[in-house]
């Protein structure tokens, strides 16, 4: 096999709170190596407010970054560039003129996907890494702006949907990124719970799949990674009681004290205590006491659609 049989494409997933980069490398025979995966904290729907604005300030923290993986795809001569949107842009009363705004100045043209095509594109990142699996299954992602489930059985997908059931908006209603006391968060806790009322009632699925930003920076917290390390997050199981104590240990702490949390990254202080509520509102709606982490995600369901074999 030469260089010239190797193909290499990268995707962009413009995200609410963060913009993730993946290229993957594609020998013959469909076997995939990841070259380039990284996600880089903008908070473009920072102040959305409810006008629903994407602000000139996250606009810019935006473009920066995604210039910087325009560069960076250009340097490993990657073949073919996707770009999804998701929450953030499908919301944002300007989104079609930021997109037009990074197209202008970026050359990326952004595709602004449904929850419903998020989710799905999720659920196949996701069982793409479970290797053998046949019982029932739910994945989901939730993200800054909202949160996607996809329900399933092995390969089968029988539902999707997305709620607006996102980390920087609870931050911002109850001011998640400061002390908070148990009384606000119980009451932050409440408005979760009623906004993800979709999930009442439904039967505890055999296995939760969980992906995206939150819980694999809960999971980096849980094994102490200084440094990220997907091959340690991929296939981790959490619990219940690992995610309470990480709740109160966020609970306690400012956005500024949470920084020196090992394993949380960079940008994250401020709506992580958002998330891991979101992630324990979920784990207790559908019945269950443990969940799965995949790392893998849109990103890797955007590469397995658009550039597959």
């Amino acid at each position: 096999m030469t260089e010239n049989d190797i193909q290499s494409f990268a995707v962009i997933d413009a995200g609410t709170n963060s913009i993730k980069f993946h290229i993957g490398e594609r020998a013959p025979g469909g076997i995939w190596r990841t070259v380039v995966d990284r996600a880089e904290v903008t908070r473009m729907g920072e102040g959305f407010g409810q006008e629903r604005v994407i602000t000139p300030a996250a606009l810019e923290r935006v473009v920066v970054a995604i210039q910087g993986m325009v560069d960076e795809a250009k340097q490993h001569g990657v073949q073919a560039m996707a770009a999804v949107g998701t929450a953030g842009l499908r919301i944002a009363s300007n989104g079609p003129d930021v997109v037009a705004a990074i197209a202008a100045r970026t050359g990326v043209s952004i595709e602004v996907i449904s929850g419903e095509d998020e989710g799905r594109l999720a659920y196949l990142g996701a069982r793409s890494g479970l290797g053998a699996f046949a019982g029932s299954l739910v994945v989901f992602d939730t993200g800054g702006g909202s949160s996607q489930f996809t329900f399933g059985s092995g390969s089968r997908v029988d539902e999707r949907f997305s709620v607006e059931v996102g980390a920087v908006k609870y931050t911002e209603r109850f001011h998640l990124d400061q002390v908070v006391s148990p009384e606000s968060l119980r009451d932050a806790v409440v408005a979760i719970a009623a906004d993800l009322a979709r999930l009442d009632g439904r039967p505890s699925p055999d296995q939760l799949v969980a992906m995206g930003g939150v819980v694999t920076n809960i999971t980096a917290v849980r094994h102490r990674l200084a440094t990220y390390d997907p091959t340690v997050v991929q296939g981790t199981v959490l619990d219940r009681t690992e995610i309470d104590r990480q709740i109160e240990l966020y609970r306690t702490q400012d956005a500024a004290s949470r920084r020196s949390i090992v394993g949380l990254q960079a940008k994250r202080e401020e709506v992580i205590l958002a998330g891991a509520c979101i992630v324990r509102t979920i784990m207790e709606k559908l019945g269950k006491q443990t969940l799965t982490v995949s790392d893998r995600g849109l990103r890797h369901g955007v590469l397995a659609e658009r550039f597959g074999t």
